[in-house]
């Protein structure tokens, strides 16, 4: 039963990471591509840390598993939220799709959402 479990967590988590993948490929600017990165990576290398732990068992390998899985889990997203507030500061520009501009309105700066017309043949 528990090798089912296993199997079930490492095959979610590789589904997610291709998702993760396929996202970071297909979205439009920086800031959903690390949404993307981010949140699908995230769970699905958890995912496939968990489902080694299950399978291991409470061995070295099994143990060094969960513990890359809790280091993954704290420290990707406060690295990402980093890298997309330098961004935002940097003024790097969203895509020219994006709807709402809270961080700058609130720093009460100009909107950074790209307003330059597209160019023919893209």
């Amino acid at each position: 039963m528990i090798s089912v479990l296993a199997l079930i967590f490492l095959w979610l988590g590789v589904v997610f990471v291709l998702l993760g993948a396929l996202g970071l490929a297909r979205f439009p600017d920086l800031y959903n591509r690390m949404q993307a990165a981010t949140k699908c990576v995230t769970l699905g290398v958890c995912g496939i840390m968990l489902g080694i732990f299950l399978r291991s068992g409470f061995n070295p390998l099994g143990v060094k598993a969960l513990i890359c899985a809790v280091f993954i889990l704290f420290t990707v997203p406060v690295s990402s939220h980093a890298l997309v507030r330098g961004s935002l500061i940097a003024g790097v520009k969203l895509w020219k799709g994006t709807v709402k501009d809270d961080f700058t309105a609130d720093r009460g700066g100009t909107s950074i959402i790209d307003k330059t017309p597209e160019t023919e043949g893209k």
